[in-house]
C-alpha cells in the first residue's frame, strides 16, 4: 500500500473537493461469498463499518467471520466526495480506509464484530498501524444506531482497561455516527481473495476481548491471550 506522509486531518475547507459521482465502477458481487457488495440489502441485515489499517487484509478478517453476508471496502469519515484511491493515500481526504460488514443478527452479533475488530489491529497507534503511516491507517468505528453507539463506546472502555494493564498507551479509535461511505476500486475488493500471497500489514496486540456472554449484548469481560 502506498505511504502517506500527511500526518493531520485536513478542515473540509482544506480538503480536495472530489466530484459529484463516482470515477469507476464497483463489481456486482462478492468473489467469496457470492452475494451483492452495494445495496439495498435483504430485509432483516445490519450493517457495521470498521477502520483497522490496510482494508485488505481487515476485509479478510471479516469476511472469514460466521454470519458476515458480505464485505466490501471503501473510505469513510473524511470530507471528499468521491474519493480516489491515491486522493485517499494523499491525506487530503480525511478519509480513512473502511470495511463495510453486512450481517445477519440471527447468527451473529455487533459484540462478536466489535471483538473481532479490537483483537486484529493495535488500536493505540494513531495515523498507523505498523509500518503502514498516514491518515487512512487511522483506527474507526462508524456506528448506525444509538445502540451500536453505546455498544462501541462500552467495548473501547472495556478493552482500554486490559491494554492499559498489558502496558499499552490510550486507544485512538474515532467513533461516531457513519457518514458517506464511498466503495473503493474493483481491484481493491477482495483483494486478497485473488492476491493469496499479497500483502497484510494487520497485526494485533496479543490482548483479547472475552467472548459476550449472551451473543447480543456488550462484550465486557476482558482476558490477556493464553500463552
Amino acid at each position: 500500500m502506498l505511504f502517506s506522509r500527511q500526518l493531520h486531518l485536513p478542515s473540509a475547507e482544506e480538503a480536495l473537493k472530489g466530484r459529484a459521482e463516482p470515477g469507476f465502477p464497483v463489481p456486482d458481487r462478492h468473489t467469496v461469498l457470492g452475494n451483492p457488495l452495494t445495496g439495498p440489502y435483504p430485509e432483516g441485515l445490519l450493517v457495521a463499518d470498521f477502520g483497522l489499517g490496510c482494508f485488505w487484509g481487515a476485509e479478510r478478517k471479516f469476511w472469514q467471520a460466521p454470519g458476515v453476508w458480505t464485505t466490501l471496502v471503501g473510505y469513510q469519515g473524511g470530507h471528499t466526495q468521491n474519493p480516489t484511491y491515491e486522493e485517499v493515500c494523499s491525506g487530503l481526504t480525511a478519509h480513512t480506509e473502511a470495511v463495510r460488514v453486512v450481517y445477519d443478527p440471527s447468527i451473529t452479533s455487533y459484540a462478536a464484530l466489535l471483538k473481532l475488530f479490537w483483537e486484529s489491529h493495535d488500536p493505540t497507534q494513531g495515523f498507523r498501524q505498523g509500518n503502514d503511516v498516514g491518515t487512512q491507517y487511522r483506527s474507526a468505528i462508524y456506528t448506525h444506531s444509538p445502540d451500536q453507539q453505546s455498544e462501541a463506546e462500552a467495548s473501547r472502555a472495556a478493552y482500554q482497561s486490559v491494554l492499559t494493564k498489558s502496558g499499552y498507551g490510550d486507544i485512538t479509535t474515532e467513533i461516531l455516527p457513519a457518514g458517506p461511505f464511498y466503495p473503493a476500486e474493483a481491484y481493491h475488493q477482495q483483494y486478497l481473495s485473488r492476491n493469496i500471497n499479497g500483502y497484510c500489514g494487520l497485526g494485533g496486540t496479543g490482548v483479547k476481548l472475552s467472548d459476550p456472554s449472551d451473543g447480543g449484548s456488550c462484550p465486557i469481560g476482558i482476558a490477556p491471550v493464553d500463552g
